[in-house]
């Protein structure tokens, strides 16, 4: 279990997205050398949690809860093999390229040793967006990607660190609740009957999952 590569974005201007200066940072590259990770600050006012990364939209993107975004390489390579093109590492947008790691099944509030120093928590699964489809430029993206149902998993930053391409990845902590990443992401897109069962991983879950989950709870029971 290891990182594969480190990616990077900067500020680019597009057609596709809705933020307010028509840029975005999701077009991310693999880093050269070492990156530093640390808390980048709350949703509306941090952004990345990589130093040198770039999130533009923080209406929406970035933040504590959304300090670092992992993909699995065996992810990308399935939807190679689906798209029937190349995905680099970073393709779709992502902070961290894995390999031998299982993002889908990964639970919330799962605990990451990235490199020597680095403490990732796991918090959500990625919710594709307007400018997620206009960066692939496939038909339909959003909804095929919410069937696949694999979308990669956010984290906050517990210990700060530095990490780069090749660094060892170890799952230090698993929550004894069975809240994993495809369920969470069910429930907040397709399948909201299962919204109440996301209560179990309580305070760890990103803080608007939880609180659509309660929501749902009090409108309609468990």
């Amino acid at each position: 279990m290891r990182l594969l590569s480190v990616n990077l974005g900067r500020a680019k201007a597009v057609p596709y997205t809705d933020q307010p200066e028509g840029v975005t940072g999701i077009d991310k590259r693999p880093a050269d050398g070492p990156v530093r990770v640390a808390v980048p600050g709350s949703e509306g006012f941090g952004a990345s949690g990589l130093a040198g990364d770039t999130v533009c939209d923080t209406r929406h993107h970035g933040g504590d809860e959304q300090a670092v975004y992992a993909m699995a390489r065996e992810d990308l390579d399935d939807w190679e093999r689906t798209l029937g093109r190349e995905l680099p590492n970073g393709a779709f947008g992502e902070n961290l390229t894995t390999t031998g790691l299982d993002l889908t099944g990964a639970l919330i509030g799962e605990r990451w040793r990235v490199g020597p120093e680095l403490l990732l928590e796991l918090t959500s699964g990625r919710i594709p967006c307007r400018t997620f489809q206009g960066h692939m430029g496939e038909p339909r993206w959003v909804k095929r990607f919410m069937e696949k149902g694999a979308p990669g998993a956010y984290f906050r930053v517990l210990e700060p660190g530095e990490i780069r391409a090749g660094d060892p990845v170890r799952i230090v902590h698993r929550p004894s609740h069975e809240v994993t990443v495809a369920l969470q992401f069910r429930a907040v897109t397709t399948q909201r009957e299962l919204l109440p069962r996301l209560l179990a991983a309580g305070g760890v879950l990103h803080p608007e999952a939880l609180a659509t989950a309660r929501k749902y709870v009090a409108e309609y029971g468990a």
